[in-house]
């Protein structure tokens, strides 16, 4: 077995514990970037394995995006039995309803799973329908994620707020990772230095000629492996106009290959609040309030089709169901993805992240580190913080 930390060690045994006993149908592991989650994850699979061969174990997660990276760290780490399965939440627990043409209309519950035990990843992206649902099965179940990330913006809802068992000691290979080192810094200052940390790693001053030019070749550079962050909606849109300009789009209105966001969650549709994505095909006649479009979604097998709402895009406000005109409910709500506020990108990582920081009049510190944190593990290998 690898050398695990002490709080490695400890989770471990509450785990095995847990899974023994099933006091109780569910327990939460919350996890700070660089702790070992998912190294913690694979050993106890195994552990289970050397009791009972015939074990399966389902791991899943929101996304085909994040399940696709769960599945890379489960596999390499010699984790992953036949009998066990891996995907997104929703192929897990429902089935599609088909017409005579063989169109999904919909979507439903599946009877039972064939599963002795559920892992959810990400699971601060799971929302109270989806975990209801989860539960529904009676399957002993392991939420995992990140307790030192923002909240969900809406909903008093969050599996990771206060986790059973927590993770917060950074392992040694991490801690020379220059991204897990500013991620402690934002974590516990909540204050990040203008300077180099390694390559393509820097936070840059917003004031000086340098910076700017770095920043404008940057955005003017942009591509999909990108993320750019804020904290503004209007700070948002101004990038948008600016990035889509230098693509070389000359409409205000979204175009095939425009990046988009999904705003709202469909479970019918499957898709859900922060997935990005690439419009394939668009169309609308004058005076309609609605797109008519096709959108392949970052990580997933299927490309959506449906009607999305005209008046979202470039709008600061996520808009809501309404009763009066306008109303959106029989639409799905996106908006352009080049740039992003941060808490709309909590379910996103990219090789890239392009971060503007803007702090909000009434954020106390603690939300303040806790935005910061969130940005700042957005990014898997560069990260150009603008300060």
């Amino acid at each position: 077995m690898l050398n695990l930390s002490s709080d490695q060690n400890k989770a471990l045994r509450v785990l095995l514990n847990w899974f023994k006993s099933q006091d109780r149908q569910y327990i939460t592991l919350g996890g700070y970037a660089g702790t070992g989650k998912t190294t913690l994850i694979s050993i106890f699979r195994n552990e289970l394995h050397k009791e009972n061969k015939e074990l399966e174990v389902a791991f899943c997660s929101y996304t085909g995006k994040a399940t696709r990276v769960l599945k890379n760290k489960i596999v390499e780490s010699n984790a992953m039995y036949p009998q066990d399965t891996i995907g997104t939440i929703h192929s897990l627990i429902y089935s599609p309803i088909l017409n005579d043409k063989k169109e999904i209309i919909g979507w439903e519950m599946k009877k039972n799973i064939d599963a002795d035990l559920i892992i959810v990843d990400e699971a601060s992206m799971v929302d109270q329908h989806i975990w209801n649902d989860l539960r529904a099965y009676k399957i002993p179940i392991i939420a995992v994620g990140d307790h030192g990330q923002l909240p969900p913006i809406k909903g008093n809802f969050n599996l990771i707020e206060k986790p059973d068992i927590k993770l917060e000691e950074i392992h040694r290979q991490a801690k020379d990772n220059p991204i897990i080192k500013l991620s402690i810094l934002a974590r516990e200052k909540g204050e990040i230095p203008v300077q180099g940390f390694g390559y393509n790693v820097m936070k840059l001053s917003r004031g000086s000629n340098e910076s700017q030019e770095i920043i404008g070749e940057l955005l003017q550079n942009y591509k999909n492996d990108t993320l750019v962050l804020c904290g503004y909606n209007s700070t948002r849109i101004k990038l948008n106009k600016y990035i889509r300009q230098n693509l070389g789009f000359e409409s205000i209105e979204p175009e095939a290959g425009d990046r988009v966001i999904c705003l709202r969650n469909n479970h019918q549709k499957e898709i859900f609040n922060g997935m990005l994505g690439t419009i394939k095909s668009i169309s609308s006649d004058p005076g309609d309030p609605f797109y008519l479009a096709t959108i392949e979604m970052d990580g997933e097998e299927s490309l959506y089709k449906g009607v999305i709402s005209v008046e979202q895009f470039n709008n600061p406000e996520s808009m809501n169901f309404t009763d009066k005109k306008g109303s959106t409910e029989n639409m799905d709500l996106f908006d352009f993805g080049y740039a992003l506020t941060v808490h709309k990108a909590q379910g996103s990582q990219s090789k890239r992240v392009i971060l503007f920081e803007e702090r909000f009049k009434q954020m106390d510190d603690l939300m303040w580190r806790r935005w910061l944190y969130t940005a700042v593990t957005r990014a898997e290998e560069e990260l150009f913080i603008v300060g």
